[in-house]
């Protein structure tokens, strides 16, 4: 008998044994609490994921009032920032209304223009270095991975760099309410961080409005005056490329390195061999994908794995289970830093293929290819370091490091 607790400790310390008697059923484990199937085997996340008619809301199908009897069910109501800004998003919609928002940032998050940015990202991760190296014992989350992916994010969104920490505690307080337990002082931070976010964004819009700059937040103002996309769709898009830029970067990062660590042998091929880092950075986000769960809704019937579901199921995507799928990598369970090919679904598939995936690599390549030029030996300082519990997120709490230059 399967037992699924997401938020328990054994979950949050290995999910990979429970994702292996997940791909052994017969058919999809159906979570009852959450009224959702799980897919765990590649084959089935890829295809639900790649599949039109499977939808992240199927809200356009219900009236305004079976709408507000589920979000009571689900705890999404009575937070009108976080139901205007964070519940309806890019990641949250579908159709045309996605496809639109989409086209007017996937641009600025092209291979060829995110490469523009290494330069500077290279100057802030050594600027950050030098002093960790003198530190030397150092929580490699909270010291390093935490500031890299946010400053990031910010410098081409247009953020002042003395603002982005405060970006990720507006960010991590909105996405957790995203998770299994949504209590009520889940759900009035969710909303706190939420609102100040809101008023932040509104002041710095109303800034380039008045003086326009070379920053995506610019592109997207010109955007709404041109009649291209809302208030409110301004506010969300905005919101949401700053949110999807911190959490899930800093998380592989610790993961990443975590890995390296634990497999000595890895780590002494990728310094004798540099040129595997971008290799290495998609094997770390196969082999502990910080985004693990996704959900959709069957818009019509769907038939999957060679089961037909009626129209309006919930599906949970396992894309963390998928990508330890031993029926489609070889040697799944094996951290290899020259894993070719090696098309994981870290990064999803389909419409809502993630925007970011490669500015979130390139902050990993300098991070990674960095750290081996410049530090001689790195000791992990805890046997076993501790990962946050939850289902839709993976990232360890910490990581003590002792860097020795």
């Amino acid at each position: 008998m399967v037992q699924f607790d997401p938020l328990s400790a054994a979950f949050a310390a290995d999910p990979y044994a429970l994702y292996a008697e997940l791909r052994q059923l017969p058919e999809p484990y159906y979570h009852a609490p959450s009224g959702v199937y799980l897919l765990a085997r590649y084959a089935d996340v890829d295809q639900a994921a790649r599949l039109p008619q499977m939808l992240r809301s199927l809200d356009h199908l219900k009236s305004a009032e079976e709408i507000e009897a589920q979000r009571k069910a689900n705890n999404w109501h009575d937070m009108p920032n976080h139901q205007r800004f964070v519940q309806f998003s890019l990641l949250e919609t579908d159709g045309a209304t996605h496809q639109r928002l989409r086209r007017l940032v996937l641009k600025e998050f092209s291979k060829a223009l995110v490469e523009r940015h290494r330069d500077m990202i290279q100057r802030y991760v050594d600027t950050l270095l030098d002093r960790l190296l003198e530190q030397r014992h150092i929580d490699f989350i909270g010291d390093l991975a935490a500031h890299v992916p946010g400053h990031i994010i910010g410098n081409v969104l247009g953020v002042p760099d003395a603002d982005c920490p405060q970006l990720r505690t507006w960010s991590e307080n909105i996405v957790q309410f995203f998770e299994v337990d949504r209590s009520a002082t889940h759900k009035q931070l969710a909303e706190q961080a939420t609102t100040e976010f809101y008023r932040y964004l509104g002041t710095l819009i109303d800034q380039r409005r008045r003086r326009p700059a070379e920053d995506l937040l610019s592109v997207l103002v010109a955007a709404q005056q041109a009649g291209e996309m809302d208030e409110t769709e301004l506010i969300s898009t905005s919101m949401l490329i700053l949110m999807a830029g911190h959490g899930s970067t800093i998380d592989v990062l610790g993961t990443g390195m975590l890995a390296l660590l634990q497999h000595p042998q890895q780590l002494a091929r990728l310094t004798a061999q540099p040129t595997l880092v971008p290799t290495a950075v998609q094997e770390m986000f196969r082999y502990d994908s910080p985004l693990p769960y996704f959900h959709r809704f069957a818009a019509e019937p769907v038939t999957i794995g060679g089961q037909t579901y009626p129209s309006g199921t919930k599906f949970g995507l396992l894309y963390g289970s998928a990508n330890r799928d031993p029926a489609y990598f070889e040697n799944a369970e094996a951290f290899d830093v020259s894993r070719t090919p090696n098309r994981h679904i870290a990064f999803g598939r389909g419409a809502h293929l993630c925007l970011g995936n490669y500015l979130s690599r390139l902050d990993m390549e300098v991070i990674f290819s960095t750290l081996l030029r410049r530090v001689r030996h790195i000791e992990l300082r805890e046997a076993q370091p501790t990962f946050r519990p939850g289902l839709v997120s993976r990232g360890l709490q910490q990581l003590e490091l002792t860097l020795i230059a």
